[in-house]
């Protein structure tokens, strides 16, 4: 049997397989997975582990090098919490053209008589710049087959069966163009929206249905909706005309957050891309307001879309959460943060978001967004966040020759973290040219749930504590009924402990009482740095979306990166997440916030894309 076209069949039908610890895992939706090829699986098990385990190797040895320290496989399991064998762990990929070679991508036939020149051409020379980058180019056929589902007609004893053409699980996007419904499509949307609402009462008696058979249901009368076999794993992207208000830098961002919002909704996709005779514009779920000339188009495509379709924006579950309780009340960091909070409300940088019910009026389609948002009832922009002092039990530093006496760690290099006999982990990172062995600490941070106001937490409902340790900790408010609230972490939990773990292991006086993080979609210009103790990173990274742990691992190496250029005297540090926005760390808290509080009224810090260009021009010189 040749092993990798086994694989390949596999995962375009949406099957993934990897080895664990020697073991072989397997995630299948369910019926996927046939007779004949289980017999396969366990008949060829030990030639496919192996040659999971050397791609496996292949993909972290090519990463190694970026980190000039730990390997990213490393970092991964520690900021993603997957040192207890969690199973459906992958090393982080980083470079775009890693990425790239992942992905397979298709491109939906255009509607008849379609004559938007501009779009016509960016989609022949997308096609192109995506095939020459590594990304596999599936024609219509490749990409979906015809899939056959009952339902029941309400009032009767009708069943019918329908056929619909579904995109296969194993692709990672679908381009598109923007489609304008003729009044006959309209009409038929009203009938299948009114159709789907008594289907839902009378038939399911409000039982959840799936996303992929939502979108099986309605997509036959909505021509902007393209049915998905796996929606957690295929993104729909959308070429349409540029939209000059969202790329005007002058025009506020609240008034921004609407015009995307509609985009995204209008067009039912997770990233839109605005195509004019000059610029090329992209939009998803972080609302970035970025743009690119058109002859940057190879920077665009590698840069900031194949890192979007790589990693979709995705909350992380509570079933990835070991959950318990806190008492906000007795928490000194819960109680700073809400008044870091309060005092950012005068700078406008932490906009409130919009509430899903409000912006969404079809009920298909709130199912759709609430099942892929894991639940939440609205959305909101930036963070604020508090890392409470590291936890140690032992040595906090040992010598080499006590790192030496070190047990291995199943799963990890001998080479970069061991343990001790009381099992605590200790890990060998190198500052400047020396090494340095360190324990890894246990991180709590206390953050804004999702979708609250954050500048107005309520400390009893609003602070949740994250923890850091072998596995992600949850805490939630005490007397909290998880059941009848909207408690929810923040998508950016992988970003506050990596930058919590990194700076308790390269720059420890920054955390060492705590240190304040604030979140928002915006940058500040390169003039606002004060010089020899307030640094920014991370302007050139490839822009992967929030709610990723690619996106905790560039936070990771930022902190590590700053203290081996500037050492370990850091005022400030500003980790840039392009296409996203910025964070910015500090360990004086009330320092963080008179800084931006100045930044704001001198017009150095804003909302949206304004000062980006000047972060990248200048970035080279600091």
């Amino acid at each position: 049997m040749n092993v990798s076209e086994f694989l390949e069949n596999l995962t375009q039908q949406g099957i993934q397989l990897w080895a664990d610890n020697g073991k072989l895992k397997v995630n299948s939706p369910k019926g996927l997975l046939t007779e004949e090829q289980r017999t396969e699986l366990a008949k060829y098990k030990t030639e496919i582990l192996a040659f999971l385990q050397k791609d496996n190797e292949i993909a972290i040895g090519n990463t190694v090098s970026k980190t000039q320290d730990l390997s990213l496989q490393t970092i991964g399991c520690l900021i993603g919490g997957f040192c207890r064998k969690v199973t459906g762990f992958h090393p982080p990929i980083i470079e775009p053209n890693l990425m790239a070679k992942k992905l397979k991508v298709t491109f939906r036939p255009l509607p008849n008589g379609y004559k938007e020149t501009e779009i016509l051409k960016f989609r022949e020379e997308l096609t192109n710049k995506l095939q020459t980058s590594g990304v596999q180019i599936l024609s219509w056929e490749e990409a979906t087959k015809e899939v056959q589902y009952e339902i029941i007609i309400p009032f009767t004893n009708w069943t019918k069966t329908i056929t619909a053409n579904v995109v296969k699980a194993g692709v990672s996007a679908v381009v598109d163009v923007e489609k304008h419904p003729s009044f006959l499509g309209k009409v038929k949307t009203i009938l299948v929206e009114l159709f789907y609402q008594l289907y839902s009462h009378f038939i399911l008696q409000n039982r959840p249905l799936s996303v992929s058979k939502i979108m099986q249901f309605i997509s036959w009368a909505e021509e902007n909706i393209q049915s998905l076999e796996d929606p957690t794993n295929t993104q729909v992207i959308v070429l349409t005309k540029l939209n000059q208000e969202f790329v005007n830098l002058d025009i506020p961002y609240q008034k921004k957050i609407s015009v995307g919002i509609n985009t995204l909704i209008r067009t039912f996709s997770e990233i839109v891309v605005g195509v004019s005779d000059t610029k090329i514009s992209i939009l998803n779920m972080n609302l970035s307001d970025s743009v690119f000339p058109l002859e940057s188009v190879d920077e665009f495509v590698n840069n900031s879309l194949i890192p979007k379709i790589y990693v979709p924006i995705l909350p992380l579950p509570l079933s990835r959460f070991e959950i318990g309780e806190y008492d906000p009340k007795a928490s000194i960091y819960a109680n700073q943060l809400v008044k870091l909070g309060k005092e950012l409300a005068s700078t406008g940088l932490l906009p409130s978001g919009f509430k899903i019910d409000d912006v969404i009026k079809r009920k298909s389609h709130r199912d759709i967004v609430d099942w892929m948002a894991n639940g939440r009832t609205g959305v909101s922009y930036g963070f604020v966040a508090y890392a409470e002092p590291p936890q140690y039990v032992g040595a906090v530093e040992i010598s080499e020759s006590d790192w030496e006496s070190l047990s291995p760690i199943e799963g990890f290099s001998c080479d970069e973290l061991r343990q001790n006999e009381i099992g605590r982990r200790y890990i060998k990172t190198k500052i400047g040219e020396k090494n340095v062995f360190k324990q890894v600490p246990d991180i709590w941070v206390v953050s804004s749930r999702s979708g609250a106001n954050k500048t107005n937490l309520n400390l009893e409902t609003d602070v949740l504590r994250l923890g850091l340790q072998d596995r992600l900790l949850l805490q939630l408010p005490k007397d909290i009924n998880l059941v009848m609230s909207d408690i929810k972490p923040s998508y950016d939990i992988y970003v506050m402990v990596a930058i919590a773990l990194a700076a308790a292991l390269y720059a420890p006086d920054l955390i060492k009482n705590g240190t304040a993080m604030v979140h928002f979609h915006g940058y500040p210009s390169n003039q606002w740095f004060e010089p020899n103790n307030e640094y920014c990173t991370g302007v050139n990274n490839p822009s992967v979306p929030c709610g990723t742990y690619e996106s905790g691992v560039f936070n990771f190496l930022g902190i590590q990166n700053l203290v081996n250029k500037y050492g370990n005297n850091i005022a400030i540090a500003s980790l840039i997440e392009p296409d996203h926005g910025t964070n910015i760390i500090a360990s004086d808290w009330e320092y963080l916030l008179a800084r931006i509080k100045t930044g704001v009224e001198q017009g150095q810090i804003d909302l949206g894309g304004k000062h980006f260009s000047s972060l990248k021009k200048n970035i080279a010189v600091r």
